[in-house]
């Protein structure tokens, strides 16, 4: 399981659902140059070989533009030459699935991740328990009015790094503000259960989720 579309990047190995091993990067510049060293670091210290893997699976965004192009360079690289199949996972759904677990009934609330994309604009959606989204990811501008018309209806979780932005101006009190971490465990549910739904994607046609073009 590969992760370099936020902040924090990591791999990881899974066996059943459970992580069995990860290592984590925090400073979102170096991930480049952590993420080989690090899949052979993991693979060691699990006493794991690549042809042993099922396939793998890695964010395909939205997030670090250069972030996303290192996983899914990386990803794609290890899928053809082991000839194993690919799992994409979408960076906001991680987290709804991170926050999910987090409460009690998450039937009845809506989530929403929010991922920063400099200055008051973020990378988010809307989902429900089901990870359906109620409001297709996008690239949207914080201000006092956001997510204004859900709030008035349900409570709302935001999650990510982008929801600082939103929680210094909030002034509805349906709107929750809640802190995940740990997602290579929601990675690793989330990839074994697309494996076992065969939910591969093709190599050929496998398109990151960029929302906006890369802006240096």
């Amino acid at each position: 399981m590969i992760d370099t579309a936020q902040e924090t990047a990591f791999v990881s190995i899974s066996k059943d659902g459970v992580p069995i091993g990860h290592i984590q990067n925090d400073i979102q510049k170096e991930h480049a140059g952590f993420l080989h060293v690090a899949i052979q670091d993991l693979l060691k210290s699990c006493d794991v070989e690549l042809k042993d893997l099922d396939a793998i699976s890695v964010t395909k965004g939205p997030g670090s533009y250069t972030g996303i192009r290192v996983g899914m360079a990386s990803a794609i690289g290890l899928s053809y030459a082991l000839n194993k199949p690919i799992i994409h996972i979408c960076s906001l759904k991680l987290l709804t699935h991170a926050a999910m677990t987090k409460i009690i009934d998450p039937t009845r609330v809506l989530f929403c991740p929010m991922i920063d994309a400099r200055r008051m604009e973020v990378f988010t959606g809307l989902f429900d328990v089901n990870l359906e989204a109620k409001l297709a990811p996008d690239a949207m501008i914080v201000d006092e009015n956001f997510m204004q018309d859900y709030l008035r209806k349900q409570s709302v979780y935001f999650i990510g790094s982008g929801k600082d932005k939103f929680e210094k101006i909030c002034k509805n009190d349906k709107a929750q503000f809640l802190e995940v971490e740990n997602l290579h465990f929601n990675m690793a549910f989330l990839s074994n259960f697309y494996y076992n739904s065969e939910s591969f994607a093709s190599i050929e046609s496998f398109e990151p989720a960029y929302i906006k073009a890369f802006q240096g």
